[in-house]
């Protein structure tokens, strides 16, 4: 049965950024991203997500020199194992934070739109850096660009595998997939100097059971939204989930509670407590909601309450009348 809902509605767009001359320069870039998608919603830049890394996400955090790192979801667990350097013998490390979360939405974009395992990158590092929202401006190891290259090859080389338990008539079971995301690659960009193109193109070949994940069912989004909320990765997580709940919600046409301890399961592994993550998410949602105007809910005790009105992030063209 539904929560009552409180009387904080989403839908009072409160200050949570700023326009005007102390505003910073990620505020601005907010609120922008905001004016353009609320006064131009059919202007949409199509980014995918495969629905099994929407149900379980990648670490926010580093997790360190793990032999494994794994998220549950219900009866879904995600595990990942980080690549090796065999030069060194040591990790390649594990993909976490927003920047391999970015690289996933644009690479099953290519997937969706080419259909074709094989995703050029190009010859400029500054091009591909900008298709993601981030500043391909400078070098050095606090850049943009060493932190995209670094989760590049933390991405292409780790290995991601899905487990689900089953359940049937009193039978128990369990099914497994193990993915590589790129089994073949080549890289030639110098994040020292990102403005300069390379003559050779950067190229990775997706893995084929990855490939097939994402384009079995992939989950639709707005790359707008993506680069305003790039600098939270729980942000582009909610998101993500929301952009797949709220659709199926309007579709049942009746709300549907989501308990705070349900989310905090789902996306709140690294934070230092419920309450830690019960803050911060419900900063996000907020966030998410200027971006993804379609996505109707309330907060509720213990949790929100999605709402039936809700509309898919990526809206249908009215269609042109005639005579």
């Amino acid at each position: 049965m539904p929560r009552k809902p409180n009387n904080e509605q989403t839908s009072n767009r409160s200050a949570l950024y700023v326009t005007g001359p102390d505003a910073t320069r990620a505020q601005k870039a907010f609120a922008e991203a905001v004016a353009t998608i609320t006064l131009d919603p059919f202007d949409v830049d199509p980014a995918y997500m495969a629905r099994q890394l929407v149900q379980c996400t990648l670490p926010h955090a580093d997790p360190g020199e793990v032999p494994y790192w794994s998220r549950r979801n219900g009866t879904l667990t995600l595990g990942v194992q980080a690549g090796i350097d065999f030069k060194t013998g040591k990790q390649v490390g594990y993909p976490y934070g927003s920047i391999p979360r970015l690289l996933l939405f644009w690479l099953n974009k290519e997937a969706v739109q080419t259909r074709s395992r094989r995703v050029l990158l190009g010859r400029s590092l500054a091009h591909f850096m900008r298709d993601l929202g981030l500043d391909p401006s400078r070098g050095g190891k606090r850049s943009d660009a060493y932190r995209l290259k670094e989760q590049m090859r933390r991405l292409f080389r780790a290995r991601i595998s899905f487990e689900q338990s089953l359940s049937d008539d009193g039978r128990e079971g369990e099914r497994w997939i193990d993915m590589q995301v790129a089994p073949k690659g080549e890289l030639w960009w110098d994040d020292k100097k990102p403005l300069q193109d390379d003559l050779w193109e950067s190229w990775i070949e997706l893995g084929e059971e990855f490939y097939n994940a994402i384009i079995a069912a992939p989950v639709p989004v707005d790359m707008r939204a993506l680069k305003a909320l790039k600098r939270s990765p729980l942000a582009l997580d909610l998101y993500a989930w929301a952009t797949h709940r709220a659709p199926a919600v309007a579709r049942r046409g009746k709300p549907q509670f989501i308990p705070w301890a349900l989310l905090a399961q789902q996306f709140g592994t690294d934070y230092a407590n419920h309450l830690d993550f019960k803050r911060k998410a419900k900063a996000a949602l907020r966030k998410i909601q200027l971006v993804y105007p379609g996505m109707k809910y309330s907060n509720a005790t213990g949790g929100i309450l999605l709402l039936p009105s809700s509309k898919p992030a990526i809206p249908l063209k009215p269609k042109a009348s005639g005579n």
